[in-house]
């Protein structure tokens, strides 16, 4: 202790029903110092390749970041992971919040979860008095009602609940995890891996109010003055507090980019009726944030009528937003805050359950699927009361929705035919929102991030394309260059890799992404000043983007085990057909061109380019030369 951390790990084994803490090195700490890069530490360490996903044998990891808790805004964040059922690969989430910091407040950086409960349990955790209680009678129930039933049980209305709902229960392979029923772990279906070990939920609650054994309280207190002055006067910053993220939808339509209709096209003619003024005309009720965080980018709504919505489970995001609207098709934003809610009632990913039904609709209107197939639900692009409908039918995995419940992929193999073209994943995980014809580096990050297609594994293009911006001035200490979004080669590839490695080591701090730059208001050398202040540590740069880069490679060996290799680098065949219509009428990714740009990358990773396997010399270099014992074994 002493260095921001505990260095407490709480093992808690459902099989046996038994849980024992055990006291984590400085020096191991050092290389894995939280969120992504100490929970890829344990599943590389611990996860028995081949394990099913939801086998009592699996491994469930939940990871507190290294700043997690601090008085600081965006710092907030603890991952949570495990092989994925959705894509048999690593499987990683992050959520905000007030999990992450309670659990911190409590004393301890990570829980590992092995085994199975003879019948459903919440795992319980008041300081050092950890427990496993009977959840029978939370089983099947809403996480609103779950989280009141837990508090009541407790005696404290301030318990933080991290829990699945009845989708985690069902193991639909993209349920989620939520914490305050609004801040969601969301990708890669670890609430369906909860579900298949009979944990309902984690319930935490601790003593101290901030982190301990911080080397410098000081400092850190007021930087996080200085950032909480600073949200108003920085235009990203203020963006997101005044809009949150559903200003998205107005920019990416103004560049052709709006996914719609199942990546079809990228121009949606409802886009204003779904957009930021509407939001805030017809459903805005407030404005939410997280742990000691000044922007408050959460959405509250309220929607009442036929779409009645309960506030208690917040707004739909940009994702949601347009998911649920131009991909579906559909432009009835109180239809879509409804999908969400449901989504949330339901706990599974917005992104994977909205881009499943748009290529279910793409199936049906291509004759792929019938009434026959849905149960007489005419699963039409546009069509509010079938997506409604299909949406409850996949949280309860029944009908039609026990197939969707499966993931876009597996779903197409099962209709057959040409129905895997019209499946928009990368190694199973449906595209989130973003359309990478018009901003190259997102491809590149669907295509080669281990968890398969996720819009955060680096900074967009678009906010480095002029040299005068904000965004772009800010991410100068990173080494980047200024270059056109839609740029290919070793220039980008090079780009990229930097700055997968920034957004790789936010993870480990459990900073959230719209915190630290070039997305927003923290500059670079102020999170390398408040890693100094919090550790002790006397670390540059140099070093945190390399704890990014090792945590990245982690993750990269856990899949080559699993049987990963270049060939599952790929993207979704219509990404490099040409958009139909709107600005960007015409323009495709070239393929030899991302390609070309694949291989550099590689390369500049230390990856073998013919099988994008990590080397035995990058690895040493990130002083984890254990790993490629492991892969060579």
């Amino acid at each position: 202790m002493g260095y921001g951390a505990t260095g407490r790990i709480l093992r808690v084994d459902l099989t046996r029903m038994h849980c024992h803490t055990e006291q984590l090195d400085e020096d191991v700490y050092r290389l894995y110092p939280g969120g992504k890069a100490l929970a890829g530490y344990f599943m590389l360490r611990e996860f028995v390749p081949g394990t099913d996903a939801l086998s009592p044998d699996s491994v469930l990891v939940v990871a507190n970041g290294l700043l997690t808790g601090a008085p600081v805004s965006t710092a907030a964040r603890f991952t949570v992971a495990a092989r994925s059922p959705l894509t048999g690969a690593y499987g990683e989430s992050e959520a905000g919040g007030y999990f992450g910091p309670e659990l911190k407040a409590a004393g301890y950086e990570a829980i590992i979860v092995t085994g199975r409960a003879a019948a459903p349990v919440y795992l319980s955790i008041r300081d050092a008095n950890v427990e496993i209680r009977d959840a029978g009678g939370l089983w099947g129930r809403e996480p609103e009602e779950v989280q009141t039933a837990i508090r009541a049980e407790l005696g404290d209305s301030y318990v933080r609940v991290l829990q699945i709902g009845p989708g985690g229960e069902n193991l639909v392979r993209y349920a989620a995890l939520t914490n305050e029923l609004a801040h969601f772990n969301g990708r890669t279906g670890m609430g369906a891996v909860m579900g298949s070990k009979n944990l309902k939920a984690i319930a935490v609650r601790g003593k101290s109010r901030y982190i301990r054994g911080v080397s410098d309280p000081a400092p850190v207190a007021e930087l996080g003055k200085t950032l909480a002055r600073r949200v108003k006067d920085h235009p990203l910053a203020w963006d997101l507090q005044s809009k949150g993220t559903t200003g998205l939808v107005d920019v990416l339509n103004a560049a052709g980019m709006l996914p719609t209709r199942n990546f079809r096209e990228g121009v949606f003619e409802g886009a204003d009726k779904i957009n930021w003024p509407s939001y805030e005309k017809e459903i805005l009720s407030g404005r939410r944030t997280c742990f000691s965080c000044s922007v408050r980018c959460k959405r509250e709504v309220r929607v009442e009528g036929r779409h009645a919505v309960n506030s208690a489970y917040g707004g739909p995001e940009y994702e949601t937003l347009d998911g649920f609207g131009g991909n579906c098709g559909i432009d009835d934003l109180q239809a879509i805050a409804k999908a969400n809610e449901l989504c949330n009632r339901y706990v599974i990913d917005t992104i994977s359950t909205s881009a499943t039904i748009a290529f279910a609709m793409e199936c049906f209107e291509r004759g792929l699927i019938g009434p026959a197939e849905t149960g007489g639900i005419e699963l039409r692009f546009g069509n509010v009361d079938a997506m409604l409908r299909t949406i409850e039918l996949i949280g309860r995995r029944e009908g039609f929705g026990a197939l969707l419940a499966e993931g876009s992929r597996r779903a197409a193999e099962a209709i057959g035919g040409d129905a895997p073209h019209y499946a928009m994943h990368v190694k199973g995980e449906e595209l989130p929102m973003h359309d990478p014809r018009g901003k190259v580096s997102v491809g590149l990050g669907y295509a080669i991030g281990e968890t398969g297609a996720d819009h955060l594994y680096a900074t967009h293009d678009t906010m480095l394309v002029n040299p005068e911006s904000v965004s772009f001035k800010a991410a100068i200490p990173l080494g980047v260059e200024s270059l056109p979004a839609r740029e290919l080669g070793d220039r980008k590839a090079r780009n990229y890799a930097i700055l997968e490695n920034w957004a790789s080591f936010g993870k480990v701090t459990g900073m959230c992404f719209f915190g630290p730059a070039p997305r927003s208001f923290i500059a670079v050398d102020e999170i390398v000043q408040l890693v100094r202040a919090v550790t002790g540590w006397d670390v540059d740069l140099d070093e945190l983007l390399r704890i990014g880069e090792r945590a990245t490679n982690l993750a990269r060996a856990f899949n080559v085990l699993h049987g990963f290799s270049r060939k599952d680098d790929v993207l979704p065949r219509r990404l490099f057909e040409p958009l139909p219509c709107g600005p960007m009428e015409g323009v495709a990714i070239s393929k030899p061109d991302f390609e070309r740009t694949m291989g550099a990358l590689y390369e500049l990773k230390g990856w073998d380019p013919a099988t994008a396997r990590p080397t035995r010399d990058r690895l040493r270099g990130l002083e984890i030369e254990w790993v490629a014992d492991l892969l060579e074994a």
